[in-house]
């Protein structure tokens, strides 16, 4: 069994790097996503058809990610999905080049390449906009639409088009889809106590990002904020400089986080929000119809990720089950206690609100808009 074990990965990797060399790399992704790489006969007809799609085309789009493809399972980037969306939705007048992993960088190093029109999309955090349009930055207040569905509300609302899309415009960005994740959770290191209610938290040295907003919250919670860089964040984990650490589930997993930790919390504070962008010059140079194209294929790739959410949630908590991770989700009572304890209604959030929003007449607009059911429903934790 061993010997054809490795015989098939032997031959995988063999039939990836020949379709990598002839210029496939895109071709090699897709028959890897796929499961046929390790038939040569198989590899060689996806490339074939990848190489017609591309000589074919009339645009050709490299949408950018830090994701492997076969981050879809656990974490619903869905990549894959908005290449063959775009190149259908257009009649094949565009194809995609996929660039995952971040072979091409990520987060901010993308935002660059897509304002400066190196590379034509990307994907990325909603944070990365706040530069531009600083009303984004809200996202991360606490309860303002840390739940699936009020960030869902907010960013397909009447407000966001009008408010917050043109600045990023203006800033030369299209906004493609937005992607739904899901919340951030509070996960605790092996070792370390379940966090069932803010008291639990007291004493705690909670890994924060650098946000100034993620910090005042966990603070406001009990918590000791302890700023590390993601990078060294598993080593933090692992020797205790920092004791929990708030991505989602999802991420978790991606990022390799299973061994590490001993309790997840489901608290619904902060969504890990992600967009795909797209160089609004290169977008708006393509004829009418191939723009309605790429938006087409981005609006149905937003549907298949709000389809995807609780099958990529129920995966990675099956994945950190089994390495003994133990979920816990609060009644209604108990996520009052956080809310009450940290959430966007107390005072000490108002110089935020003022500061990012505008005025908090605007604020009152933009808490309106995460609340009001739009015509999208996504599955909460």
């Amino acid at each position: 069994m061993t010997i054809k074990k490795d015989g098939l990965k032997s031959a995988e990797r063999r039939n990836f790097l020949k379709l990598s060399a002839s210029g496939g790399f895109t071709a090699a992704l897709v028959a890897g996503a796929g499961g046929v790489l390790w038939s040569s006969e198989a590899a060689a007809q996806t490339a074939k058809e990848e190489k017609e799609r591309e000589a074919a085309a009339e645009h050709i789009m490299t949408v950018a990610t830090a994701y492997v493809l076969g981050a879809s399972r656990s974490y619903p980037i869905m990549q894959l999905d908005l290449k063959e969306n775009i190149q259908n939705a257009t009649n094949g007048k565009v194809y995609v080049k996929l660039a995952p992993g971040g072979q091409l960088g990520a987060g901010g190093a993308l935002v660059q390449k897509v304002q400066g029109g190196t590379i034509q999309a990307a994907q990325h955090s909603l944070s990365n906009f706040a530069p531009f349009a600083s009303t984004v930055d809200l996202i991360n207040m606490p309860y303002l639409c840390g739940s699936n569905q009020r960030f869902t509300n907010l960013v397909t609302s009447g407000f966001w088009k009008s408010e917050v899309e043109p600045k990023v415009e203006a800033n030369g960005f299209k906004a493609l889809f937005y992607v739904n994740i899901d919340p951030r959770v509070v996960a605790v290191r092996k070792g370390g106590n379940k966090v069932m209610s803010p008291g639990d938290m007291s004493g705690v040295k909670f890994r924060v990002p650098g946000s100034k907003m993620l910090q005042q919250y966990y603070r406001m919670v009990g918590a000791n904020p302890t700023p590390v860089a993601w990078g060294e964040t598993p080593s933090a984990i692992k020797q205790g400089v920092a004791d929990a650490l708030d991505p989602s589930v999802g991420a978790l997993y991606v990022f390799g986080f299973k061994d590490i930790l001993s309790h997840v919390t489901f608290t619904q504070a902060v969504p890990d929000s992600q967009v795909y962008s797209c160089n609004l010059e290169w977008f708006n140079s393509l004829p009418s119809d191939v723009q309605e194209g790429v938006m087409w294929g981005s609006e149905m790739t937003g549907h298949q990720n709000l389809s995807k959410v609780p099958s990529a949630r129920a995966f990675a908590m099956s994945e950190l089950t089994k390495a003994g991770v133990q979920f816990h989700s609060l009644s209604d009572d108990q996520l009052g206690e956080w809310k009450e304890a940290g959430g966007y209604q107390r005072s000490e959030w108002d110089d935020f609100k003022k500061e990012l929003a505008g005025s908090m007449d605007n604020f009152a607009k933009m808490e309106e808009a995460a609340g009001t059911q739009g015509k999208y429903f996504v599955h909460d934790a």
